[in-house]
């Protein structure tokens, strides 16, 4: 699944097209790169998205097969902070 899709599906960022600007900025990484939206994730890869004033550092748990619920989103990967 591409990086934008999956922060979009796991909730970690509301809107696909802001996961995109942030993944163009800079601010998103996987395994300590800098990575692109179209970054396509596996599990046990680390995400670190740095906001203005905090940064969130989580573990991808399992790839979804498309949308998911609410409930199942916070499954979807293992909080590191």
């Amino acid at each position: 699944m591409r990086l934008d899709k999956f922060l979009k599906v796991s909730r970690l960022i509301k809107r696909r097209t802001v996961a995109n600007d942030v993944s163009d900025m800079g601010r998103v990484f996987v395994n300590g790169n800098p990575s692109k939206p179209a970054k396509q994730l596996k599990e046990g890869d680390i995400i670190e998205i740095e906001y203005s004033n905090r940064s969130v550092k989580v573990k991808v748990a399992k790839i979804p097969n498309g949308n998911v619920s609410i409930q199942e989103a916070a499954s979807l990967y293992i909080a590191m902070n």
